[in-house]
């Protein structure tokens, strides 16, 4: 599936970000707009890697070096999705191969992103030209906000950068953002999902473990993981912010689904996003990790949002899950409204599949993720690549003709890491980021590659 996929990005969209699979092009569309950034590139490269896939990758590797560059970009790229696809990319192939050009190119980079940070609380805006250094937030975010799930995705490659490159400014800017996190009044102890970055107030009480949440929580539990299990406040921020979840937002349907609600104004909306599907793994990872009184708890609300998930890829046409699905008197783990019912080649569940199968080695996970192969192969394989569907309830779902670079780095790097041995990249030497970059393990992987003293010019990368 992975060369079927590459070798068509390779045939038709080179270069590009992605791939259009029914028309044959490269997708412009998509969020990093017209720019020739080889997005499928970089996020596929480390999935060729552990695959084994030696001229694919040498391919990739020879076109990094050649061709990609930030440096006369005019366009508003995301700082969060710049930062998981292309430095999480990049410096996992630096952690694999001890490579400088990775290093360099991760730290050029990240140098783009840093104006986004200069705002009066520290918390970074949304977008970013990389040629003017001119940024801005997202014009629907409640009151001109930055968003959770973006600002507090950044901790794990930043903090590596500092690692590997010997300058402290990358994880003192993501520090800054944990501060002030760490301090501001939390409504129930939930953290909604906008926040001004010039007041440093919330915005809109919305809170979520699917879009506009998710992955600040991931990268709590991860932060503590990757340093070795070093940053406790990192370990103590995720348990408090769970523990709240647990007791406003997780619920359990009528025939026993447990899920995770959106949270609006103190109205449960009982809708969960495909997104929040990754919550299935945290939970399990989080009390593997750790024994304490929520252990128990945490790792039954994990398998039970894991077995929800994958009900509700199962109670499709097409086996394959939607964007979100609702619980209520109408439906169960179903998505009801038009506009949720697509699957665009999403990771979440076969994440969550992966980390329950790697700690608990219960067969079903496997048979699960088979599954997911298997509707792939019948409902979104096109003879030039993969196409997400616009419906997962119809017989014949029509496609929507794009092959999302993250389907390569991270639906088919779980899928086949789900198959694997456990002592292809094992959980307790190496973590994910939210972009299934694995990095390595402060303390427990002889990949992580510190740097040996602080370079010199370290002072003028700011």
């Amino acid at each position: 599936m992975m060369e079927h996929a590459w070798h068509n990005y390779k045939l038709y969209a080179w270069g590009k970000n992605e791939l259009r699979p029914l028309t044959q092009r490269g997708h412009i569309g998509s969020i990093f707009g017209a720019s020739d950034l080889g997005a499928t590139i970089i996020d596929g490269l480390d999935t060729l890697y552990i695959m084994g896939l030696e001229t694919e990758y040498k391919e990739g590797r020879d076109w990094i070096e050649r061709k990609f560059t930030l440096d006369n970009v005019s366009a508003e790229l995301s700082v969060f999705e710049t930062n998981i696809r292309f430095i999480g990319g990049l410096l996992t192939m630096y952690a694999f191969t001890g490579d400088a050009m990775y290093k360099e190119k991760a730290q050029q980079v990240a140098d783009k992103l840093l104006p986004a940070f200069q705002t009066p609380t520290g918390i970074p805006h949304s977008l970013i030209n990389p040629k003017t250094g001119m940024s801005k937030n997202y014009g629907w975010a409640s009151g001109s906000s930055s968003i959770l799930s973006e600002f507090g995705t950044l901790h794990l490659e930043f903090s590596y950068l500092s690692d590997i490159t010997g300058n402290p400014l990358y994880r003192e800017r993501v520090q800054t953002i944990r501060q002030i996190l760490k301090e501001i009044e939390k409504p129930k102890g939930l953290y909604p999902n906008f926040l001004n970055p010039k007041t440093g107030k919330w915005g809109q009480l919305h809170m979520s473990l699917g879009a506009l949440g998710d992955s600040f929580y991931e990268y709590l539990l991860k932060a503590w993981l990757q340093s070795g299990q070093a940053d406790e406040e990192a370990r103590q921020m995720f348990d408090d912010a769970m523990l709240a979840i647990i007791s406003h937002m997780v619920r359990t349907s009528r025939n026993g689904l447990t899920y995770v609600s959106d949270l609006k104004f103190e109205r449960l909306e009982h809708k969960m996003d495909h997104l929040a599907c990754f919550a299935g793994g945290i939970f399990a990872l989080a009390a593997n990790t750790r024994q304490s009184e929520n252990t128990e708890k945490f790792m039954e609300i994990g398998k039970g949002i894991t077995n929800t998930c994958h009900e509700s890829y199962i109670r499709s046409s097409t086996r394959l899950g939607p964007e979100a699905f609702r619980f209520g008197e109408a439906a169960e783990a179903r998505a009801l409204k038009s506009s949720e019912k697509y699957y665009i080649l999403r990771p979440e569940t076969v994440e969550s599949y992966f980390v329950l199968w790697r700690l608990t080695h219960d067969q079903k996970y496997r048979d699960w993720g088979w599954d997911v192969v298997l509707a792939l192969e019948k409902h979104c394989r096109t003879t030039h690549g993969y196409s997400g569907i616009k419906n997962v309830y119809q017989e014949v779902p029509q496609k929507d003709d794009v092959q999302q670079s993250f389907f390569l780095a991270e639906t088919l790097k779980y899928l086949y890491l789900l198959f694997s041995d456990d002592s292809l990249l094992p959980l307790d030497e190496w973590v994910f980021n939210t972009e299934a970059h694995p990095l390595p393990i402060k303390g427990a992987n002889v990949y992580y590659r510190p740097a040996l003293s602080v370079s010199g010019d370290a002072t003028n990368a700011s």
